[in-house]
């Protein structure tokens, strides 16, 4: 007879079942969820009632120092199409110290709203929605280009009486192997928000595009890092559906520079541990209507590093314990962060499929470890500059 195992004693079974717990919880936030709601999409689909309609829109554009690119975004929202006189643009400028007032200005038709101090998005849209008196506001970033039939979709959306919000889809034009990465990652975030929408609602806006009834508008805190995540869950909590309308499209660049891509990641992800701060019911189920939701797509996303650490740390105390199959998954997770890091040092490797996709996932995964230190120590995150990418 070969050697005998060594039985697993109390702490082997801690371990392994910690192992186990741990890889349920990453699967569960890539895997689990979106495969649930595709399941619910299909059982309890909640369609859209679309019908075409023109209200009155208010298009807000909050700025600061944005001459570079408020030209050419002014010119974009006026070839939208829709009814001249039931459109009005909105420059907010937050704390501007380059050229973008006097821009605004020289546009026909622009309404300017200018703060001397910079103080962020969220307060100067708290002081300026307000101020709206259309029927439909549209918001929207000055770097994006947005599709002619954008506002008309969104609108035809917000037709519908149960929907308070609605989110464009953002297209990425990815240059370079890293970019390409981006986008991959990017279209895996899309393919659950059209679920969730179709299940019922998205946590979560597009900040470069989206719409919403102005009087069902919350009021808007200052200070906010995510205001398109704010703004839609306050609505949800008063009973409205938020959905998601890829006929809406606004273009934008994937980022190319990984540690600018990194920043972006890690402002979004301390922004996530913002809401939980402000708004601890989020993360209680019952207490909020979508906080299962914001569990699987969000909350578990900012676990899933230390669950990975504790997989890795695991399977190796299990591995170094005589076990071959923990050996085995041991080596898959090395192999795993090795074939990242390869992707990072080695920018010819990312030309290949599965090496963009484990960088991809390691960047998402050091920016979540590292986001909540980053918001401890800034409480002033809403003021980091933008980088040049998208919304998580």
């Amino acid at each position: 007879m070969g050697p005998q195992p060594r039985p697993v004693g109390p702490s082997g079974r801690t371990v392994t079942l910690l192992f186990w717990l741990s890889a349920a919880g990453v699967l569960l936030a890539y895997a689990g969820y979106p495969l649930l709601m595709a399941v619910r999409a299909r059982l309890r689909p909640q369609p859209v009632r679309r019908a075409a309609q023109t209200p009155v829109l208010d298009v807000v554009v909050v700025v600061h120092n944005g001459a570079a690119h408020l030209a050419t975004k002014l010119a974009n929202l006026m070839a939208q199409n829709y009814p001249v006189d039931a459109m009005r643009l909105h420059v907010v400028c937050d704390g501007c110290t380059d050229a973008s007032a006097a821009i605004a200005r020289a546009c026909n038709g622009v309404q300017v709203h200018e703060f001397s101090q910079r103080r962020g998005k969220s307060a100067c849209l708290a002081d300026v929605v307000p101020q709206l008196r259309g029927e439909l506001v549209l918001f929207t970033d000055v770097r994006q280009r947005v599709e002619a039939g954008a506002a008309r979709a969104l609108a035809a959306v917000l037709a519908d009486p149960q929907v308070g919000a609605a989110s464009g889809e953002l297209m990425l034009e990815a240059d370079g192997d890293y970019g390409r990465g981006v986008d991959a990652y990017w279209r895996y975030e899309k393919a659950i928000r059209k679920l969730e929408s179709a299940s019922g609602s998205l946590v979560g806006v597009t900040g470069a595009l989206y719409c919403a009834r102005r009087q069902a508008l919350p009021a808007i805190p200052p200070g906010l890092v995510l205001d398109d995540m704010w703004i839609p869950l306050a609505m949800a909590a008063q009973g409205w559906r938020v959905v998601f309308e890829p006929a809406a499209r606004a273009w934008d660049r994937a980022a190319t520079d990984p540690l600018a891509e990194e920043r972006r990641k890690r402002r979004t992800l301390a922004g996530n541990f913002q809401l939980i701060h402000r708004w601890p019911q989020l993360a209680i189920p019952g207490a909020h209507p979508l906080a299962l939701r914001l569990w699987g797509h969000k909350w578990l996303r900012l676990l899933a590093p230390w669950l990975l650490l504790a997989m890795l740390l695991s399977s190796a105390w299990l591995a170094l314990d005589g076990s071959r199959f923990f050996g085995l998954m041991l080596a898959l997770q090395l192999g795993g962060w090795l074939t990242a890091l390869a992707g990072r040092l080695l920018p010819g490797t990312a030309r290949w499929l599965p090496v963009r996709l484990a960088t991809a996932f390691a960047s998402l995964n050091t920016s979540a470890l590292i986001a909540l230190p980053d918001y401890l120590r800034n409480r002033q995150a809403h003021l980091w500059q933008i980088t040049p990418a998208r919304d998580a």
